[in-house]
């Protein structure tokens, strides 16, 4: 047995020793004399929505095609509650991104408010999506354990006392190999062990700012799955679910309850992922599916997403073999029950978010500016968007008064659109849901050469094989061709600055993010700098940008010439 399966096992022991005798507690426990049936419920990709979401998630379709309303965090408490009522034993999950690029209620008290929020739903066990390291290892573990930020202290309460349930990541680790958090948890239920292990994207290190986690590594999905699965097995678990903050995206819109996933991460993972484990929730595409795919030993399995924002929980009855302690696969039943309002909101929760709400809305309710027509992220053929461009326009004129010649930002750092609705007017909640991360903006000095190295890495394979195409957004003035045809490296020619040539050997002032800085989302070319000064924030440099030249007009999106 390897040193790391025995301090897996050891954990294991510890956790079982403890809660043998126990059951899920407020429930009851009265069985079949064979079968043991739990409910296992999950949400996921909640990014700290206290109020149900604006724009283009306020909405869900249903399964007749048309939309509804849904999420919110006291709405989603009282479908929880309800759904737990209809069953005698339950376990609540999250499936990571919990928080990170929150909804401005909870990202300007630190996310603070949702912990709370996910303490008072009991949950039972969350993943470790890649958001919950956005702000870094240190930070990571202060929502775990609790403690005032050393930064701006506790700022919704006078003290903070971090979560109540075990964040997970059976492929989490640090450099050396030691884990780096638990991998799995077992509740009992009605004498019967259920172990549930979680899993966070293998590529971690590259969706999050490098700097933060440079001290861990995140391992093979499957690898992980299957190791951890064989750990609880040995110890007698036989009924395991996973927590896969990895998703896919349906070929077809559908339903919450249809399958149109063909491909995907997600759906390789489970094709793959041990027959010990009989349940999969996944995370991350913010999709809605309910599926069936077969495990490795051909027997069914199911796996299904809840959209994200609180707007679905997922839902599946599993009953199990008293005397095998399996789950019995032929008689799972699942559902995506979608978070309407036409239920009453939970009033425990809906204060919560009320509170949060009105201590953070005289901010977000602050006019930044005003615009002409609608600024999107939807893109041209170039890869360019009108969204993009500004923010790149922004903090150019941001950096400019460090030497800043030429910005380009990452289409993953803007998280919504900006929409003119009947006025055109831009609130800082607006803005701040365009540029939640609160990214500090770096001047690097770079070689022409190192310039056309960085764009040439638009075009990445990802860890699963899949080609991936991550389009940076120039700002005005920095003009190139770009051929998609073309051999690996040679795909970017005739850079120009104000209608002159870059020169391989020239240097030159580009402002980027600090994730982009240290290499984020696989462009390691921008480390190759010799000079950084930091130029502010990123969410600073766009409100800056509307005081300035309200009404803005969206940009054109020629700044990236297509070529064949």
């Amino acid at each position: 047995m390897t040193r790391r399966m025995t301090r897996t096992c050891a954990v294991l022991a510890t956790t079982l020793l403890a809660t043998t005798a126990t059951s899920l507690s407020g429930v009851a426990t009265a069985q079949s004399q064979d079968t043991v049936s739990v409910r296992l419920l999950a949400f996921n990709d909640l990014h700290g929505s206290l109020r149900p979401p604006e724009g283009v998630r306020s909405e869900i379709r249903q399964a007749d095609g048309s939309l509804t309303p849904a999420g919110g965090a006291a709405y989603l408490a009282a479908y929880v509650t309800q759904l737990r009522s209809q069953a005698t034993n339950s376990l609540l999950y999250s499936v990571g991104d919990n928080w990170g690029s929150s909804a401005l209620e909870s990202a300007m008290f630190n996310d603070e408010p949702t912990v709370e929020l996910l303490n008072r739903m009991k949950i039972d066990a969350s993943a470790i999506g890649n958001h919950e390291l956005d702000k870094g290892l240190a930070e990571f573990r202060r929502m775990q354990s609790g403690g005032c930020s050393a930064v701006d202290a506790c700022t919704f309460s006078p003290s903070f006392d971090g979560a109540n349930f075990p964040l997970m990541a059976a492929n989490m680790t640090y450099t050396n190999g030691t884990p780096a958090t638990l991998p799995f948890t077992v509740n009992m239920v009605d004498g019967i062990p259920l172990g549930v292990i979680a899993i966070s994207p293998a590529n971690t290190s590259q969706i999050v700012t490098p700097g933060g986690i440079a001290d861990l590594q995140f391992g093979d999905e499957v690898e992980a799955i299957n190791r951890t699965a064989d750990v609880l097995d040995f110890f007698g678990v036989k009924a395991i679910t996973v927590l896969l903050h990895r998703g896919d995206e349906p070929a077809v819109e559908g339903g919450p309850n249809d399958c149109n996933v063909e491909s995907g991460p997600a759906r390789d993972i489970a094709l793959r992922a041990s027959p010990k484990v009989d349940v999969i929730f996944t995370a991350d595409s913010h999709q809605q599916y309910n599926c069936e795919f077969p495990d490795p030993a051909g027997n069914p399995r199911v796996v299904m997403q809840g959209a994200s924002h609180g707007r679905i929980v997922s839902v599946a009855d599993v009953t199990i073999d008293r005397n095998t302690r399996e789950v019995v696969r032929d008689q799972t039943s699942a559902f995506n029950q979608i978070v309407t309002h036409d239920i009453s909101p939970d009033p425990d929760i809906q204060a919560l978010a009320d509170r949060a709400w009105s201590e953070a809305s005289e901010s977000a309710q602050r006019p930044v500016g005003t615009i002409t027509a609608d600024l999107t992220r939807d893109r041209v053929p170039s890869g360019e968007s009108t969204l993009g461009n500004l923010v790149a326009d922004a903090q150019l004129a941001a950096g400019s008064t460090r030497g800043a010649q030429l910005a380009l930002t990452n289409p993953g750092g803007m998280r919504e659109d900006l929409d003119f609705g009947t006025s055109g007017q831009v609130t800082y909640r607006q803005a701040y849901g365009v540029q939640p991360f609160g990214n500090s903006l770096e001047v690097l000095s770079v070689t022409g050469a190192v310039l056309k190295d960085a764009l040439e890495q638009q075009f990445q394979i990802d860890l699963d094989g899949t080609a991936t195409e991550r389009i940076l957004s120039p700002s005005a003035g920095f003009t190139y061709a770009m051929d998609r045809r073309a051999a690996p490296g040679s795909r970017i020619s005739e850079m120009r600055l104000n209608g002159q040539d870059i020169a391989p050997d020239g240097v030159y002032s580009v402002v980027v993010n600090k994730f982009l800085a240290e290499g984020g989302d696989g462009f390691t070319a921008l480390k190759n700098s010799t000079q950084m000064t930091g130029a502010g924030n990123d969410l600073d440099a766009l409100t800056a940008l509307f005081a300035a030249g309200s009404p803005v007009s969206p940009p054109a999106t020629d700044r990236i010439h297509t070529v064949g």
